[in-house]
């Protein structure tokens, strides 16, 4: 029974003798969150406190029970989605025009653009083995306990509550239709949801329960919750068409079942995955690079790594995901990262900074694009306090979490080294707590400092080409606040 290597230390000991069956995950303690290389010998040691017959026992469990090719080599590709299969939820080409002229007589129900990127995330199956907006009791789940259960009794991993939130108005009009037609942001049908059901929207509740807080400043709780209609309304998807916005990017936006034919084009027989919302330096590529050799060290062939950077709604002062690409596209092109082991692509989900609950969702829809690996770093899906100076979650809780998550036991978790440029060797070294002086951590509004005025950090902080990249967004940005300084003083003048 293969097992993930999450919530776990390693241990080149003589192994201890297995137990009869493999412990319930549910009981996993955190013991160390640094993954060294290893020999093939080395065996995952698994904390139960729950085992009955000692609360302390560990069980040693070889690699070859973890996926490895020990057993003989598993293709990324086959690993199950949640649920058995992809749910993709696009209406087959020779069947939408007959879709659209129903669509035309339906109660219509215009959406956001952060609803319209559910809509993408969703008909993709990126959430499988969800169906569409969820209906109450699913939405209760999700919201009490991350996950919920499908028919056969199987429990699959849910954090985040997909919902589509409607006014009075719109629940009015749509009276008792069993159907309504979902309207996009500029016009045009985009789904039909069926078989809908209509259900209170408790935006404290939702937004306690998800954040773990309710105080004002939560990027997606006011651009997103808080103007939004009093009702949810759930139903099954059917999406007119795949979604595009047409910005340059869309050859970047691979689906799930497009993931997996690369996978398997290029032969991979480990995916590792890494989201990020934020350019990469290399520090970043360090970690990355580093992880593809642990895969080998543990007898891997063609590891390969899928960098998602995350495409959905963001905050107002993150990096804009054009910006992004164009500086991921620099550090490929520079060889920091290899090319031939490195598929570039973006998750189209929106962000909630909501932490250890949204960082499951992450590491779910990557399991669902056919990762058997997820990098998890310090305060995964997080950000600083709206109003007080400190980290709104505790940095390591995430990767805690993930270790704990239910319904993500197959998906193998590495937990992020801490990074840091190095002074003496001028290079992103993984720190080292013996040498702190000398390691400089140059923090996100250090390196928007730096870029601002033009500077360029330290040396092996970041790719050259990649650098210019920022360099010319923020200036871009200053000259823009400047113009619009001299405009206000025109105006007054």
């Amino acid at each position: 029974m293969p097992l993930s290597a999450t919530a776990s230390s390693l241990s080149a000991s003589t192994p201890s003798p297995l137990p009869p069956t493999p412990p319930s995950r549910s009981g996993y303690a955190a013991a160390c969150y640094s993954l060294p290389k290893f020999p093939s010998h080395v065996r995952l040691v698994v904390s139960n406190p729950l085992h009955k017959s000692n609360p302390l026992t560990r069980y040693c469990l070889p690699m070859s029970q973890l996926g490895a090719p020990g057993r003989g080599v598993v293709r990324s590709s086959l690993i199950d989605p949640d649920g058995g299969k992809l749910v993709e939820l696009i209406v087959p080409e020779a069947e939408r025009d007959a879709r659209r002229a129903e669509a035309a007589r339906l109660p219509p129900v215009k959406i956001g653009a952060v609803d319209l990127e559910w809509v993408h995330v969703v008909s993709e199956g990126w959430a499988s083995p969800l169906r569409g907006f969820m209906r109450e009791h699913e939405y209760l789940q999700s919201l009490h306990f991350n996950s919920f259960r499908l028919d056969d009794g199987s429990l699959v991993n849910m954090s985040l509550p997909i919902v589509l939130a409607i006014t009075d108005e719109d629940k009015q009009a749509i009276g008792n239709a069993p159907d309504v037609t979902l309207v996009a942001p500029g016009g045009g049908f985009v789904a039909i949801l069926r078989r809908i059901e209509i259900y209170k929207h408790n935006k404290e509740e939702r937004i306690a329960r998800t954040w773990g807080t309710t105080v004002s400043g939560l990027p997606y709780v006011e651009e997103v919750i808080s103007p939004a209609g009093n009702w949810l309304i759930g139903g099954d998807l059917e999406v007119l068409e795949p979604i595009k916005y047409h910005d340059g990017l869309d050859h970047y936006r691979l689906s799930p079942s497009e993931l997996r034919k690369e996978f398997d084009k290029r032969g991979a027989d480990a995916v590792f995955a890494f989201q990020l919302r934020n350019p990469v330096h290399n520090g970043h590529a360090l970690l990355m690079n580093d992880t593809r050799k642990l895969l080998l060290d543990m007898g891997y062939k063609n590891p390969i790594l899928l960098l998602h950077p995350l495409g959905g709604f963001i905050k107002a002062d993150d990096v804009p995901l054009a910006v992004r690409m164009e500086q991921h596209s620099k550090v490929l092109e520079d060889g920091v990262l290899d090319p031939k082991t490195t598929i570039v692509a973006i998750f189209p989900s929106p962000m909630h900074y909501a932490g250890p609950t949204e960082v499951q969702w992450h590491a779910k829809a990557r399991l669902n694009a056919g990762a058997n690996f997820y990098i998890v770093g310090r305060d995964p899906a997080g950000m600083g306090h709206p109003t007080e100076k400190r980290d709104l979650y505790d940095p390591d809780h995430g990767k805690k979490v993930l270790s704990m998550a239910p319904g993500l036991e197959k998906l193998n978790i590495l937990p992020f080294k801490v990074a840091a440029y190095d002074t003496v060797a001028k290079k992103m070294s993984f720190f080292d707590p013996s040498r702190v002086q000398d390691f400089l951590f140059i923090s996100g509004t250090k390196m928007r400092t730096y870029a601002r005025n033009g500077e360029n950090p330290p040396d092996g902080f970041m790719c050259p080409s990649g650098w210019k990249v920022l360099v010319n967004y923020y200036q871009s940005l200053q000259n823009e606040e400047l113009g619009n300084e001299a405009a206000a003083v025109g105006v007054k003048s």
